[in-house]
């Protein structure tokens, strides 16, 4: 096992990043004057920075501990499913969900259910969003950051380390908003393709080719799509020719919850200077997801060669950085996977602000002042981050990162889900209809968290038929309860006002106008295209390790 003692060239590093980090922080609070500002970045982002942003936000916080840990002592390379599965769904996103969010001026995602329904989904929706920013995304951050720091100094508690990363994550983002956050993560970004790259390049070396890794790795650890024996979650049935069921009642809904409806990925959208800005930056976060099969999950099974008997999965990464890596190279990596940390919380903690001031407080007071929404944001960020510093070592009960973050979403997001899909694509649907399917669905999910470990207990089944089924597809049993009783209850109840659905709902008038739009632009600018050559890309990709 490798020596985890710092260099001086290591800290020196870290300091001189944390220094720059505070400085935007500092230099973008000057130009913070009013909500839109803070929130959202005056909504003038490009697509590149956009597109980095959603990379550093959505990776920092599982992604070179989470995947390699799971690529390691997990599922195998079958984790790559969830980044590749969010290409197809940005594509999806940018097709119809995008356009309704930016023509409706909304700041949050609860603000658009409540422009589709009524303030009963918007409140709702935003003490379910606020639960999961705070207690799954920045909590979650946190641990990953305290994990790599216990290697250094084991004997440093690891609340300390989460609270030190939560008050200089806090810091920058409390001073400058979403614009301080989207400015840090493109730097962070970058460190943290960069970073990933030395890690992957140097166990590569040290392993000496690929037939070291097949020598010792069942094949089917090394395919994207396995038996259902060998992996209940991801499962392909040959038997039955039921095809990746895992995939789509599973990874699918999670990564569309999460890139469509969550609010501290889709704010940064939401900050675009214009719809097409918005779009070209999703779909460049989905491109940059596609590397990470070598950067991010390839270092676990070089791993497995390296170091069989590491005790924790989630250890894998750090090991790697500090065994093989020289102390100039090091120092990179190590910022870049603190950079990533504080990409996260960051992200996580200007998302949670965002919703209390505006679906909370702004809400109930309308005519509050511009500066006023700023102050409370910032004392909203602060108390959120101490409540995440709380709730951090609650995550250590669980045997990794990764799956203390795909199963907590996987009992709350389905329902709040089917609002927006129901809601974007059926203009039938109505307020009442889906205040009662989102509570269905997660009083549903509150039986099966009840009687689940009951039943596996008493059963000894590790998927049980019912009560413990995997949680991939308890999502879609939820998502399905969900609709089913909002299109009930929708029908059976008077249709909503027109002026709901109007700027709301896509519809295939939008498509034609749009198309007419579009030829117009030269084929480089239209993201149709820049959809299918994704597309292209990604189906290239996922045959050749299927």
């Amino acid at each position: 096992m490798p020596d985890f003692t710092l260099t001086t060239l290591d800290i020196s590093a870290v300091v001189i990043y944390a220094l720059v980090i505070f400085g935007i922080g500092i230099y973008f609070s000057r130009q913070t004057e009013d909500g839109e500002d803070y929130f959202l970045a005056g909504r003038s982002l490009s697509w590149g920075l956009i597109g980095i942003s959603l990379l550093a936000s959505n990776l920092s916080s599982s992604s070179m501990i989470g995947m390699a840990g799971e690529a390691y002592g997990g599922i195998g390379l079958a984790v790559f499913n969830y980044e590749w599965m969010a290409a197809m769904v940005l594509v999806v996103f940018v097709l119809f969900f995008l356009p309704s969010y930016i023509r409706t001026g909304i700041y949050t995602m609860p603000e658009f259910l409540e422009r589709r329904f009524d303030g009963r989904s918007r409140v709702y929706f935003s003490a379910v969003s606020i639960f999961l920013s705070v207690v799954v995304d920045t909590a979650a951050a946190l641990f990953a950051g305290a994990l790599v720091v216990e290697l250094v100094y084991p004997d440093f508690p690891m609340w300390g380390t989460m609270a030190i990363l939560a008050l200089i994550a806090g810091a920058y983002t409390i001073a400058g908003g979403l614009k301080a956050v989207v400015y840090t993560d493109a730097i962070q970004g970058t460190l943290l393709l960069i970073g990933a790259g030395a890690v992957s390049v140097m166990a590569w070396n040290a392993i000496g080719g690929w037939d070291a890794v097949t020598a010792i790795t069942p094949p089917e650890q090394l395919s994207l799509v396995q038996s259902y024996d060998l992996d209940p979650n991801l499962p392909w049935y040959q038997e039955t020719g039921m095809t990746g069921l895992g995939l789509f009642t599973g990874v699918f809904l999670l990564g569309f919850y999460f890139w469509t409806t969550n609010q501290f990925m889709v704010q940064r959208v939401l900050g675009a200077k214009n719809l097409d800005h918005g779009r070209w930056g999703a779909l460049f976060g989905g491109l940059l997801k596609l590397p990470i099969l070598f950067l991010m999950v390839m270092p676990g099974t070089f791993a497995r060669v390296l170091y069989p008997n590491i005790e924790r999965a989630d250890q894998v990464f750090p090991t790697l950085l500090f065994d093989l890596l020289p102390g100039g190279f090091r120092a990179l990596v190590l910022t870049a996977m603190l950079a990533a940390i504080m990409s996260s919380v960051d992200s996580t903690l200007n998302a949670a602000s965002t919703l209390v001031t505006m679906d909370f407080f702004k809400r109930k007071n309308p005519s509050i002042s511009p500066k006023a929404l700023v102050r409370i944001g910032r004392i909203v960020t602060f108390a959120c981050m101490v409540f995440a510093i709380a709730w951090s070592p609650v995550i250590i009960g669980f045997d990794t990162l990764w799956s203390y973050l795909q199963t907590t979403l996987a009992y709350v997001a389905p329902p709040a889900l089917a609002l927006f899909i129901l809601g974007v694509l059926w203009k039938r649907a109505n307020g009442t209809g889906a205040i009662m399917g989102m509570s269905a669905g997660h009083l549903t999910a509150v039986l099966f968290l009840v009687l689940g470990p009951i039943w596996t207990a008493q059963t000894g089944a590790p998927l049980a038929p019912i009560f413990g089924m995997s949680f991939l597809y308890l999502a879609g049993l939820l998502l399905i309860v969900s609709m089913v009783v909002m299109i009930t209850v929708s029908l059976a109840t008077a249709p909503p006002d027109p002026e709901k659905t109007a700027d709301t709902t896509w519809t295939m008038a939008f498509w034609r106008d749009e198309t007419a739009a579009l030829a117009a632009k030269p084929a480089w600018q239209n993201y149709r295209y820049q959809a299918v050559v994704l597309v292209a890309m990604t189906v290239v990709l996922v045959t050749f390790f299927w």
